[in-house]
């Protein structure tokens, strides 16, 4: 392995164990009384001037956006970082760590169904398996999180989850074009500046300046959500593509699950069992069987 593919492996892997992180913040968070939406508005509010930063130079450096640019950029930050982190948060107030990130890590398939659904490609054998693998998996999954919590709840935050999922999975589709025009920068910092706008708005209209009044512990895992599970992995895994490329950055991603597995075993006291640890390896299976060539 050449130093340029080291070096991407790497920041692969930075940018999956940072993701991995991100619902443990939320769940380390919510003991302390904050609902979703004030985290998340402190999480993109703690991340803003990073990305405020990038965007504005970025925005110095290259031409000008025409007005369909700018309306492109505000429906897939709609979508992307605010629409799927929301429910998101939402989902994770009812299921564990462990779930939630299999769930998400669906959305590959879930990009591929929408290409066959809405853009005539076609359904192959290969990715037929691939999706009977993961949502196999996600049964699994369920049945694990079934076993120790309440059936409504977890069928009510699997939903919301899987939402996150859908939308994030539409961001995805729709991105590919704004990236070749404008840079994977340059457009992750600019769509994270839309997603902060209408996070911010929804916090206003939903809740009181007041409720920026939180426990320590809050603003800590709201800093630590932003720095180590949004700024390091974006930026961390445009990196990588740039020296992997997109498909052999995306395999890295494989450990995802398993790390927030982990680390819910480890830091929030979430229940192992075969049935979850068999759900992840056939959506791990699932989504490196629909990636290879």
């Amino acid at each position: 392995m050449d130093k340029s593919n080291a070096r991407g492996a790497i920041l692969a892997l930075v940018g999956a164990l940072g993701f991995s992180l991100k619902a443990i913040f939320v769940k380390l968070a919510y003991p302390y009384g904050v609902d979703a939406i004030t985290l998340l508005a402190l999480r993109v509010g703690f991340a803003l001037p990073i990305f405020l930063w990038v965007g504005v130079i970025r925005q110095r450096r290259a031409a000008a956006l025409s007005a369909a640019d700018w309306g492109r950029l505000f429906i897939l930050g709609c979508l992307g970082y605010y629409g799927a982190s929301i429910l998101d948060f939402w989902g994770l107030e009812y299921i564990s760590a462990g779930l939630e990130r299999l769930i998400l890590f669906t959305y590959p398939t879930l990009t591929l169904l929408l290409g066959v659904l809405f853009q005539g490609q076609p359904f192959t054998r290969r990715q037929m398996v691939a999706v009977a693998l993961c949502y196999t998996g996600i049964g699994f999954a369920f049945v694990h999180d079934l076993r120790l919590g309440d059936p409504q709840a977890v069928l009510i935050g699997g939903s919301l989850v899987f939402a996150s999922s859908v939308s994030y999975a539409l961001y995805l589709a729709g991105s590919a074009p704004m990236i070749a025009r404008l840079g994977a920068l340059r457009f992750s910092a600019l769509a994270m500046l839309v997603s902060t706008t209408v996070t911010l708005l929804h916090f206003g209209l939903a809740q009181p300046l007041t409720a920026f009044i939180q426990p320590w512990p809050v603003y800590g895992w709201g800093l630590a959500m932003a720095l180590f599970a949004t700024v390091i992995p974006v930026f961390a895994q445009s990196a990588a593509i740039r020296h992997l490329g997109a498909g052999p950055a995306s395999l890295y991603a494989m450990i995802g699950p398993m790390l927030t597995i982990g680390f819910g075993w480890w830091l929030l006291d979430e229940a192992l069992s075969l049935a979850q640890l068999v759900g992840a390896a056939l959506v791990v299976a699932g989504i490196l069987f629909v990636s290879r060539k």
